[in-house]
């Protein structure tokens, strides 16, 4: 990220944070407005449910063409028609605080929530880029990967598809995306235990006979799915998602599971403060993993 360019005020009623925008525009760096809560404007009502097909550059590609900043991170943009268009203004004029696409920009954003988070990137990571946040810092780098949250206790890293706060250039000199920060992101193989206190066994052939056969099985594993979400202490995320993944290995396609089952889990994670949307995140996620 370079420094910031000045702009001279435009005569006019232009928003305020639409001046940053075409600063961050002119800087190659997406930007997308926040409502209150500082979390993206909700999509339109064509929009609505993914009823335009999302944006190209969505999990799902799609036809969509809004001229309103719909569908999140997907909707940050450098073209100053777009950010300064009526629809976009409008977004400005009730818009608390701006964001931008680290992954668009070709950058990735560790996100250290506190200072023991800090403490450990200190010794941890390379020096780059730093802006203070809130509660604690980002550190920038030069380089984008996919993006994960609770990487570790109170680290997120924001890259590809996923937005973070723009809040202010920042100091220090911004160095390459190391291998330390990528390796953060690897999860940890799941481990297939066989035996009836498995929750992670081979799955059965899509159509044939499941391999647990016994309802009573499944009941018990999907109880233990639960126990082991409720039970964690920390890195939620993480636990919500390995735990999906389990589950979906020993019944993703022996078509034992309902969405019954699913609502427990989902219930499950919701209870421990995950969101609905990163339960649907982590479910999709693990489906994909095992091509399902």
């Amino acid at each position: 990220m370079t420094q910031p360019t000045l702009f001279r005020r435009v005569p006019g009623d232009r928003p305020r944070l639409l001046d940053t925008a075409l600063m961050l525009a002119l800087n190659r760096i997406p930007p997308l407005p926040l409502r209150v809560g500082k979390v993206p404007f909700g999509n339109c009502p064509v929009c609505k449910d993914s009823g335009c097909g999302d944006r190209p550059n969505m999990k799902t590609p799609g036809p969509c063409r809004c001229p309103a900043p719909c569908h999140g991170w997907a909707a940050a943009t450098t073209d100053p028609a777009v950010l300064s268009s009526s629809a976009w203004t409008a977004a400005w004029r009730r818009a608390v605080a701006i964001a931008y696409h680290p992954g668009g920009a070709g950058l990735t954003v560790v996100d250290l929530d506190n200072a023991n988070a800090i403490a450990w990137a200190r010794i941890a990571l390379p020096a780059t880029r730093v802006v203070p946040t809130t509660r604690g810092e980002h550190w920038i780098y030069r380089g984008a990967m996919a993006s994960r949250n609770a990487v570790r206790p109170g680290v997120d890293i924001k890259s590809t598809m996923a937005y973070a706060r723009y809040l202010g250039p920042g100091t220090g000199t911004m160095t390459a995306l190391p291998n330390s920060v990528r390796a953060l992101a690897v999860k940890e193989p799941i481990t297939v235990r066989p035996g009836p206190h498995a929750v992670s066994v081979p799955a059965a052939v899509e159509g044939g006979e499941c391999r647990h056969r016994t309802p009573a099985y499944l009941e018990r594993g999907i109880a233990m799915a639960e126990q082991r979400i409720t039970e964690a202490r920390e890195a939620i995320h993480t636990t919500v998602y390995r735990t999906f993944l389990a589950v979906l290995s020993a019944h993703g396609r022996c078509g034992c599971l309902t969405d019954a089952h699913v609502t427990r889990l989902f219930t499950a994670a919701q209870a421990k403060g995950e969101s609905p949307r990163h339960c649907t995140d982590a479910w999709t996620n693990a489906r994909t993993r095992l091509g399902l």
